[in-house]
């Protein structure tokens, strides 16, 4: 038997009370041996005001998992929209400073690998409404990335946290072939919301577009294993998506 210890803690900073889809999607596309260390806020909307109310909360949430984690990350695209590039930058290079390790955001680790993919022309599939949907486009435009087709689901923090799982697959097929659809020469496809089951959609699109599918998941992983300068485990296995899969040239068979 292999005795796999811990090697990579990343600290995930939810914006809901609980870890479900989070921890179970992660399960599915990390390594053996990294870890995902939570601590939750309690967003109530997807506004500006409910973002800033959970400001101390999440400032409490770096300080827990700073000695705990390599890294830390901060969930929730909308958070990041709500802000704003700007505000979202400089909040993170305060929480780097205080935490002494590198510190992201889900928004911010899908802009990364867009630019790692070479990405300036994407499809965007969301259950978000139109003006959440308006400053993520205006978030990623200012990043040199543009929303070349969008299609969305029109629903509020409350109906997704709600939502069925099986249900919510066949949602993110349906709106990713729509979005990709009506953008042909797409580079990519972005599906976030870390609370949305897409884990299992994402290669099915993939397999039919011959893009790449981004998940806040599968790119906050990749931010975190992109900037290990040590050879990685050997990974990942099937369904990781094509990102996850670039990491290959840098894997070896990983035990202690």
């Amino acid at each position: 038997m292999a005795i796999i210890f811990p090697w990579y803690r990343l600290g995930y900073i939810i914006p809901h009370r609980h870890t479900d889809m989070d921890g179970y999607q992660f399960a599915r596309v990390a390594p053996d041996g990294m870890l995902l260390v939570t601590t939750q806020l309690d967003l109530a909307e997807y506004s500006l005001a409910a973002v800033e109310r959970q400001l101390p909360a999440l400032w409490e949430g770096v300080g827990v998992l700073a000695p705990r984690t390599d890294s830390i990350a901060i969930s929730g695209v909308p958070l990041a929209a709500s802000l704003g590039r700007e505000r979202t930058t400089a909040l993170l290079a305060e929480a780097a400073d205080r935490a002494g390790r590198p510190c992201r955001t889900d928004l911010e680790s899908h802009i990364e690998a867009l630019h790692h993919l070479g990405a300036e022309r994407i499809a965007l599939a969301t259950r978000w409404p139109d003006a959440l949907n308006d400053r993520i486009a205006e978030y990623l435009g200012q990043a040199g990335i543009e929303v070349a087709s969008l299609r969305s689901e029109q629903r509020n923090l409350q109906q997704n946290k709600a939502a069925d799982p099986q249900a919510d697959h066949h949602l993110a097929l349906r709106l990713g072939r729509a979005a990709l659809e009506a953008a042909p020469d797409a580079q990519a496809l972005m599906l976030p919301g870390g609370l949305w089951l897409a884990i299992y959609a994402a290669p099915v699109l993939e397999a039919e577009f011959g893009v790449p599918v981004l998940l806040n998941i599968t790119v906050t992983v990749w931010a975190a294993l992109h900037a290990v300068e040590d050879r990685l485990p050997a990974y990942p296995g099937p369904g990781a998506g094509a990102l996850l899969a670039g990491l290959n040239s840098r894997a070896q068979t990983f035990t202690k």
